[in-house]
């Protein structure tokens, strides 16, 4: 039984850790689009800001559960099977990233306009404007919103455990739950809480040093 706790443990991180990679790029780029292609923006185009609006807003009504079922058919494209800790990457990604990337939309939109105007007058390229105006002044925001975001994440690996990917919710409900052996369960959210404890330390730690300087 300890092998098996350490091994969910190893996979909850795993699970973690490579879906915020591919969820946070994926927000970053659609949170981005989404400020410069909305009215006024750098680049506006009305289409394709209410595509990527409507996409958005699509995934983030789906339930978690129901999003596992209604993609498993790409997540087998993908990986060749719906089941285990690395076919819920795919769920995972699209389950998070719609959600990061209304965060680093309302992140980048605190930038001050006066900067930016100010960027625009010096004929900075729009590439120019996105790297060195919004993503460096939003950068303490970017970085409170992504640690909102990586905690999401766990409470959602351990939801995905309920269909058999691994991990630490697995062993809450397959041994925990199922044989009523409670300190599995309880041991199981201890280490849960201490990976969202830790994030959030991290984070925080990260948004003071940003605010300094």
């Amino acid at each position: 039984m300890k092998t098996e706790f350490i091994d969910a443990i190893y996979q909850t991180i795993y699970m973690t850790v490579v879906s915020a990679l591919f969820a946070g790029i994926l927000g970053l780029l659609t949170g981005v689009a989404l400020v410069i292609t909305q009215e006024g923006g750098l680049a506006e185009d009305k289409l394709l800001y209410n595509i990527l609006d409507k996409v958005v807003n699509l995934l983030r009504s789906v339930p978690f559960i129901i999003l596992l079922a209604v993609i498993s058919p790409l997540t087998v494209f993908l990986v060749g099977t719906s089941v285990g800790t690395t076919a819920a990457l795919v769920p995972l990604v699209f389950g998070i990233f719609p959600f990061y990337a209304r965060q680093i939309q309302a992140a980048l939109l605190t930038v001050d306009a006066g900067v930016i105007e100010a960027a625009e007058s010096m004929d900075s390229s729009n590439l120019e404007i996105i790297f060195r105006v919004y993503l460096r002044e939003g950068l303490t925001e970017i970085i409170r919103t992504s640690t909102i975001t990586v905690i999401s994440l766990i409470g959602l690996t351990t939801m995905a455990g309920a269909i058999g990917s691994g991990g630490l919710g697995d062993v809450a409900i397959s041994i925990g739950y199922a044989r009523y052996e409670n300190d599995i369960t309880l041991a199981a959210t201890l280490v849960i809480l201490i990976m969202v404890f830790v994030v959030q330390i991290v984070g925080d730690l990260l948004v003071k040093l940003t605010e300094r300087g």
